[in-house]
C-alpha cells in the first residue's frame, strides 16, 4: 500500500529531468551549418586573431598542387597552452558551445568578440579541411585537422625550421561555390564587418590575393557626408550606445548598420521591424548604432534576439529618433524647393530651346524678344511678326543669335513643285483695332519653302475684320471694334496645280485696356508653377493669368505616380505646361488641331529636358 501512495505521489507531481542532446553528433552538423554566409566565416577567423591580441593579420588566398586555399595568419598569443605548454587543441576540439572566451569576459576582461565556441565550425561553409597551427613554451609548431561532415580531429606536431608566436590557419580545398571570392571582395566586407575593431585594435589587416596576384589593405570604412554633432546621448541600465552618424543627399544606399562591440551584425537596422519606420528608411544617413548588450544569434552572428535587452535599446533610441527626424523633415523641405527649381528651370529651358526649333510665324504667342548691347546701348528688338497681347508671353532676356553667312545650297536643297501651303501665324490672337500681317508659304512635298512661280489669292472665310489686298505673299489683316472669330483663308496656285490654307484669328478685348497693361503682359516671361494638394479632384492643372503661374494638382493620382522618378515628374510637369500654353492661346481652333499642336510643342519640349 506505502509504494502505491509514492507512485500516485509521484504522479501528481510529474516526472522532472534536465535537457540533453540525444545525437551529439548531430547537433554539431545542424551548428556548423548554420552559417551561410561565407565572408562572415571568415570574418569570425579574423576576428578570432584580434581576440588573440593580434598586431598584423594576413589573409591569403591562392593555389598549391590545383587546389584553392584560403590562409590566416596572425602574431597572436596563439592557441591557450595546457599544463605541460602545448597548445591545447583537445580542449578546443571538445569544448564546443563552451567557449574560453566567455570565462574571459565574466572575469572582466573586454574586447573579446567570441563567446559561443562555434566560431571554427564555420570552416564548413568555406572549405573542405580545416589545418590550424600553432606554437608550444618548447618552441615546436603543433596541428589539429579537422574535416567537413567528420567528427573525428587529429593532433599531430609539425616539423619547422623556424618557431614562430602566432596562428596559421588553412582552409582547403575551397567549395567551388566561393572560388570566385577574390581579395577585393574579402577586403571590403572585412572594411565594414569589423570597422570599429579595426580602429580600436590598431590592427594592421593585409590581404594577399595569389590568384589575382594582388594585395589590399583593409581600412576601416569612411562615411561618407556630414558628421552630425550634438546627438543625444543615448544611456542605458545596461551601458551606452555609441552612435555615429553622417547626413547625405537622400539615396537607397544611405543606411544605419547595427553593431555590437565594434563588430557588424546587421548591415542595415531596417531589416528589423522595429526600424523599417522613418527616419531609419528616409535615406540620408549613414553611420551606426553600437549596442555592446545586445544578444546575437549564436549560429549565424547575423540576428538579434528581441529580449528584454534589444527592448531597452528601441526605448532608448527614441530621443535620437526623434532628432533625425526633424533633420529629416528640413531635408525633405529643402529638397523639394531645390527640385522646384530645378524642374521650373529644365521646363523654361526646353521650351525655349523648343521655341527656336519651331516655326515663329505659327506660335507668335511664344514673344521672344532680344536683347543685344550695341555700341554700349541697349536695343530691344521685337521679331518681324511679335504683338503685344497674348494672355501668355514668353520672354528670352540676354540672349545672343550669332550671324553666320548662309552656305550655298547644294543640288537637293532646292525645293521641288508646288505640294502644299500654309498660313503663318495658323493661329493668333489680335486686339480690338488692331493690324496683324500673315504670311502664305507654299511647301513642296518634302516641307521646303516654294518661292518661284506662285500666286496668291487671300480672301476673308468667315467672321469680320478686313485686308489690305487679296494678292501677293503678305497681306495685313484689321481688325473689326468688336471681339470675335475671323477665318482667313488663302489659295495658292503653280501652273496647274492650286493649295488652299487657313488661320484662325481670335479678336479680343480685354488685353488692351491701356499701354499699362500692355507693358505687364510684355513682362511675364515664362510662367512659374506651384502646387495644390487637390485629393480626389479630377483636374490636373490650371492657368492664374494674374500671377502668371501655373497650378498643378499634387493630390491627383497621375502626379503621385509620375513623383516616384525625377524624369517621369519632369515630363510630366512639362505635358501639362504645354496643355495650358496651347489651351490659353489656340482659342477657337478644333479638337483635333489642339491635339497637333499638344503633340508638336511636346515633342520638341522633351527633346530638351535634361
Amino acid at each position: 500500500m506505502a509504494v502505491t501512495r509514492r507512485k500516485k505521489s509521484a504522479k501528481k507531481r510529474g516526472e522532472r529531468g534536465r535537457l540533453r542532446i540525444g545525437n551529439d553528433w548531430n547537433a554539431i552538423t545542424i551548428i556548423a551549418l548554420s552559417q551561410s554566409n561565407p565572408l562572415k566565416a571568415i570574418a569570425e577567423l579574423v576576428e578570432n586573431s584580434i581576440d588573440a591580441q593580434a598586431k598584423h593579420i594576413s589573409v591569403i588566398r591562392g593555389k598549391e598542387k590545383g587546389k584553392p586555399y584560403l590562409k590566416v595568419i596572425d602574431d597572436g598569443f596563439g592557441i591557450p597552452q595546457n599544463d605541460e605548454g602545448v597548445p591545447d587543441f583537445k580542449y578546443v576540439a571538445t569544448h564546443i558551445c563552451d567557449s574560453l572566451k566567455r570565462r574571459l569576459k565574466e572575469e572582466g576582461i573586454r574586447n573579446i568578440q567570441g563567446e559561443f565556441g562555434i566560431g571554427l565550425l564555420s570552416f564548413w561553409t568555406v572549405g573542405h579541411k580545416l589545418i590550424m597551427i600553432s606554437s608550444g613554451k618548447d618552441g615546436r609548431s603543433y596541428q589539429m585537422e579537422m574535416e567537413k561532415g567528420k567528427p573525428g580531429y587529429t593532433i599531430r606536431q609539425r616539423l619547422r625550421l623556424i618557431p614562430f608566436r602566432g596562428t596559421q590557419l588553412v582552409i582547403t580545398p575551397l567549395l567551388a561555390g566561393i572560388r570566385s571570392l577574390n581579395g577585393e571582395k574579402i577586403q571590403r566586407y572585412l572594411a565594414s564587418e569589423l570597422r570599429d575593431r579595426i580602429r580600436h585594435s590598431g590592427v594592421k589587416i593585409r590581404i594577399i590575393d595569389r590568384t589575382s596576384h594582388a594585395e589590399f589593405d583593409v581600412k576601416p570604412r569612411r562615411y561618407s557626408g556630414q558628421l552630425l554633432h550634438n546627438l543625444p546621448k543615448i544611456t542605458t541600465s545596461l551601458g551606452d550606445v555609441y552612435v555615429e552618424l553622417y547626413l547625405n543627399e537622400k539615396s537607397p544606399e544611405n543606411y544605419i548598420s547595427l553593431f555590437r562591440w565594434g563588430t557588424r551584425v546587421l548591415p542595415s537596422i531596417t531589416v528589423l521591424d522595429e526600424f523599417q519606420v522613418e527616419p531609419w528608411t528616409s535615406g540620408y544617413f549613414q553611420g551606426i548604432i553600437d549596442a555592446p548588450f545586445l544578444h546575437i544569434t549564436p549560429g549565424t552572428r547575423g540576428g538579434i534576439i528581441h529580449d528584454e535587452c534589444f527592448g531597452m535599446l528601441c526605448e532608448a533610441l527614441a530621443p535620437l529618433k526623434k532628432h533625425l527626424e526633424d533633420i529629416a523633415a528640413e531635408q525633405n523641405k529643402a529638397e523639394e524647393e531645390r527640385m522646384s527649381r530645378n524642374i521650373l528651370r529644365s521646363v523654361q529651358k526646353a521650351f525655349r530651346e523648343a521655341i527656336r526649333a519651331l516655326p515663329p510665324e505659327e506660335y507668335d504667342w511664344f514673344n521672344v524678344y532680344e536683347r543685344r548691347h550695341t555700341h554700349g546701348q541697349r536695343q530691344d528688338k521685337q521679331g518681324e511678326h511679335g504683338r503685344k497681347d497674348s494672355p501668355l508671353i514668353f520672354i528670352e532676356k540676354n540672349s545672343r543669335v550669332k550671324e553666320e553667312e548662309k552656305p550655298q545650297r547644294k543640288f537637293f536643297e532646292f525645293a521641288g513643285p508646288l505640294f502644299s501651303a500654309r498660313i503663318r501665324p495658323l493661329s493668333t490672337l489680335v486686339g480690338v483695332g488692331k493690324t496683324r500681317p500673315f504670311r502664305a508659304i507654299g511647301l513642296d512635298r518634302n516641307k521646303r519653302e516654294v518661292e518661284e512661280g506662285l500666286s496668291f489669292k487671300w480672301m476673308i472665310l468667315e467672321g469680320n475684320g478686313e485686308i489690305d489686298k487679296q494678292d501677293g505673299e503678305i497681306i495685313n489683316f484689321h481688325a473689326p471694334n468688336e471681339p470675335g472669330l475671323t477665318k482667313l483663308k488663302v489659295v495658292v496656285g503653280q501652273r496647274e496645280k492650286v493649295c488652299q490654307a487657313e488661320s484662325l484669328i481670335t479678336i479680343v478685348d480685354n488685353l488692351m485696356k491701356s499701354a499699362a497693361a500692355d507693358k505687364d503682359l510684355s513682362a511675364k516671361g515664362l510662367p512659374g508653377y506651384t502646387l495644390e494638394s487637390a485629393t480626389g479632384q479630377l483636374w490636373r492643372s490650371r492657368y492664374d493669368e494674374k500671377r502668371n503661374i501655373i497650378i498643378v494638382n499634387s493630390g491627383h493620382r497621375d502626379f503621385i505616380y509620375a513623383s516616384k522618378q525625377k524624369i517621369r515628374k519632369l515630363r510630366y510637369i512639362c505635358k501639362l505646361f504645354a496643355k495650358e500654353l496651347i489651351y490659353h492661346n489656340l482659342v477657337g481652333i478644333s479638337v483635333e488641331e489642339l491635339l497637333e499642336r499638344m503633340v508638336e510643342v511636346s515633342l520638341y519640349t522633351e527633346e530638351n529636358l535634361k
